[in-house]
């Protein structure tokens, strides 16, 4: 990986742990800027943005919902800017810019050696918080899925594992994953992503069918696990950031897949209204669609390969 191919890369990984050694206010302002920037910038992700907004959030008027867009892009350049801090801060330094909030809820869990999923939706922060969840208040696994940068992928495989946590495959066996889970080891669950067709079950996400990895429900099952909803959050202003536990899940999992996705999608639901601009918007969360529904996304224009 020393090669002048890689050497990109390295600039790139180079800039982000200097940006990590600025005061993060000062990296909160620049994300910000950026992010606004960004907003003109990358056109595609702005139209995926806003028609994702006007599905969950039809209550909010154009001029609402285009500052809430606006706001939106301004905290994803403040996720991009903290990359930095996630690859290489000191838990000290870690300790300073995160808050724990309702973090006995976790520590009752692993002190009673419960098993314990944690349950984290895809809101900007979700970087940052997972390196101070492993920084601050336990080790843990997480699905990982390689980058094709092989530096990228080395130094963001660095940064997640630095405070002790495993790294699962997607195809891994779930037989090793519970038996990490019952040694203690709590398990980081990313549900909100489009799996598509294969892989997903359609379960109601802001009251569209929208395709999703419906295990949650079974994974819990077999290691007997508690399912913690936790929320990393930018605090405004460059406060930092907070890591939000919620009380785990009561009579969860019901046996029922479908129930306990749909369960799922309503707890993302609840705080995605709490928190909007911090939701992960440009993500084409609904592009799996049912047999026989139109698509919501317009299709990507393909670029003519030159002869």
């Amino acid at each position: 990986m020393r090669g002048p191919r890689h050497w990109p890369a390295w600039l790139l990984v180079g800039l982000f742990r200097l940006l990590a050694l600025l005061p993060f206010r000062w990296q909160a302002a620049l994300g910000q800027a950026l992010g606004r920037l960004g907003y003109w910038l990358v056109p595609g992700r702005r139209r995926v943005a806003r028609i994702n907004l006007g599905i969950c959030l039809p209550e909010l008027n154009e001029a609402a919902c285009e500052r809430l867009l606006r706001e939106h892009f301004g905290w994803l350049g403040v996720a991009a800017v903290c990359q930095g801090l996630s690859w290489g801060a000191p838990r000290e330094r870690l300790a300073r810019i995160i808050r724990i909030r309702n973090g006995e809820v976790m520590e009752r869990l692993i002190a009673d050696g419960r098993p314990v999923i944690v349950l984290v939706p895809h809101f900007v922060g979700l970087e940052l918080g997972g390196t101070g969840f492993t920084a601050l208040v336990h080790s843990g696994m997480y699905m990982y899925q390689r980058i094709r940068n092989p530096v990228i992928d080395a130094v963001v495989r660095h940064g997640r594992t630095r405070f002790g946590s495993i790294p699962v495959e997607r195809h891994d066996d779930l037989r090793g994953l519970v038996r990490e889970m019952r040694r203690g080891t709590p398990f980081f669950y990313l549900p909100d992503q489009d799996p598509g067709r294969r892989r997903g079950i359609f379960a109601p996400f802001c009251g569209v069918p929208a395709a999703t990895v419906p295990t949650l429900g079974r994974i819990a099952r077999l290691a007997g696990a508690a399912v913690v909803p936790t929320f990393a959050r930018f605090l405004p202003g460059g406060g930092g950031l907070e890591l939000i536990f919620d009380e785990a899940l009561d009579g969860f999992p019901s046996g029922d897949a479908a129930a306990d996705t749909a369960r799922m999608n309503q707890v993302i639901e609840a705080r995605l209204r709490d928190m909007p601009a911090q939701y992960f918007w440009v993500h084409r969360r609904f592009k799996t669609r049912p047999a026989g529904e139109p698509p919501i996304y317009p299709k990507r224009k393909r670029r003519r390969r030159r002869r």
